[in-house]
């Protein structure tokens, strides 16, 4: 069975193409690495809820969306790898003050499907 990380992030109105941009290397990096498909969407149809929200999951303020993503493995072993190896590529630079974003107020991880259809 897969194996899916899923991504939510703030991201400031205005970034979008540099955010792109960013994603797109992660993108190329990870695939060469065995991820099958990858999708990053930013909020569109996206209620405020009362008690929480993504809003809320990530702080966003005013001048800020919220971006969800995720990734598909064929199973978390090549996940876990495509991780290790990725991370060292001199292609994904991390640095904080490289990103787009507040990488403090993002999100992650790694989930075991229950259902595929």
């Amino acid at each position: 069975m897969s194996y899916v990380d899923f991504f939510c992030l703030p991201l400031p109105k205005g970034k979008e193409t540099e955010y792109k941009a960013q994603a797109e290397v992660f993108a190329t990096v990870m695939k060469e690495h065995g991820m099958i498909h990858y999708c990053e969407a930013l909020a569109d149809d996206v209620p405020r809820g009362n008690v929480t929200d993504y809003y809320r999951a990530v702080q966003a303020n005013e001048n800020e969306t919220v971006v969800a993503a995720y990734c598909v493995w064929p199973d978390k072993a090549t996940r876990q790898k495509a991780w290790d190896v990725a991370m060292k590529d001199p292609r994904m630079n991390m640095a904080p003050e490289s990103m787009p974003f507040d990488g403090k107020r993002m999100f992650w991880g790694g989930f075991k499907p229950i259902l595929e259809v």
